[in-house]
């Protein structure tokens, strides 16, 4: 729906003076410019404004009713005068609904690329006595783990950010989720293998990447956001671009995403039947390769944003 020249009058008066109280005789005066109209009128135009801007008249991000007086725009407004989809302050239960639903996303994310990874390796030559569905089951089992944890560290420090933070703080909620959960991941991977047969596996994927991925993913999250209302495609195509961007650099920078780190393991541990060389082949390369490792980074951190970030929207969409 359109929004008429005075409904657009009425809006443009509100977000010309953020903040402040826009009383009823301004809306008559400066909107309707003295034509006698009643009181049900204006508020069909601020219920009709709120419709438009997914706002709330109970929890409102944009308009909030003064009773008896006016209204008064809430929402931050930038240098050119647009209102900018402010976050608001989320109690405890809201921040943990936050993280779980992307939690969930991530580990869907994992999923699909657990699957694409278990196709692959299931494909190449197998020990005797090992079936292609167990190797499949496996590699699903561990990526979607990762996943999880991933999922669960960025959506968390995300969440977090926006109860205590400002605009942009959830780019830095995700950085630092995404670093502390790609510490834990890469330490205890590592004791692990050492305590279990006494060697590393190499540069697998911590820290670093977490911490380029969760600002991507805080990036796209952040930007989502500006879209709101807006067709939701548009927020996911954000989410995806962004969460992709993150995993291309990761790779181009020397790190080693989900593809990478598996690839390292199967080198380390010749005996190992891990492989993911048919990755490669899909390229035009005869192993995991260059240009291998920066297609799949992409798509890994494209799954994991969009998955991320679309799940935290719907479920701040639900919280209103």
């Amino acid at each position: 729906m359109e929004l008429s020249a005075r409904y657009f009058d009425a809006l443009a008066l509100l977000v010309a003076e953020p903040g402040r109280l826009v009383s009823k005789d301004r809306f008559m005066d400066e909107v309707w410019r003295g034509i006698p109209v009643t009181d049900e009128a204006l508020t069909q135009c601020v219920r009709t404004l709120r419709k438009q801007l997914g706002d709330d008249a109970a929890k409102p991000r944009f308009i909030e009713t003064v009773p008896k007086h006016g209204y008064r725009f809430v929402a931050p407004v930038d240098a050119t005068g647009a209102p900018v989809a402010a976050e608001p302050k989320r109690s405890w239960g809201d921040t943990m609904l936050l993280a779980g639903a992307g939690t969930i996303g991530g580990g869907i994310a994992g999923f699909i690329g657990g699957l694409i990874y278990g196709f692959a390796a299931a494909s190449q030559p197998l020990a005797p006595g090992m079936g292609a569905f167990s190797v499949l089951l496996v590699l699903l089992c561990i990526t979607i783990l990762l996943a999880l944890m991933g999922g669960a560290g960025v959506a968390f420090g995300i969440a977090t950010s926006i109860r205590f933070g400002g605009r942009y703080a959830p780019i830095l909620g995700g950085m630092l989720g995404g670093f502390l959960t790609g510490a834990v991941v890469k330490f205890l991977g590592l004791d692990a293998f050492h305590l279990l047969i006494g060697r590393s596996p190499g540069d697998i994927t911590g820290p670093f990447e977490g911490v380029i991925i969760g600002a991507a993913v805080g990036i796209g999250y952040v930007v989502a956001g500006l879209l709101e209302p807006g067709p939701r495609w548009r927020r996911i195509a954000v989410a995806v671009i962004f969460g992709a961007f993150g995993g291309l650099l990761v790779a181009v920078l020397g790190g080693h995403m989900m593809g990478g780190s598996l690839d390292l393991l199967a080198h380390q541990f010749p005996d190992s039947q891990l492989r993911i060389e048919r990755v490669g082949a899909w390229f035009g390369e005869s192993g995991f390769g260059r240009i291998s490792q920066i297609v799949t980074a992409a798509l890994e951190g494209g799954l994991f944003g969009g998955g991320v970030v679309t799940a935290m929207r719907l479920a701040r969409r639900s919280l209103g």
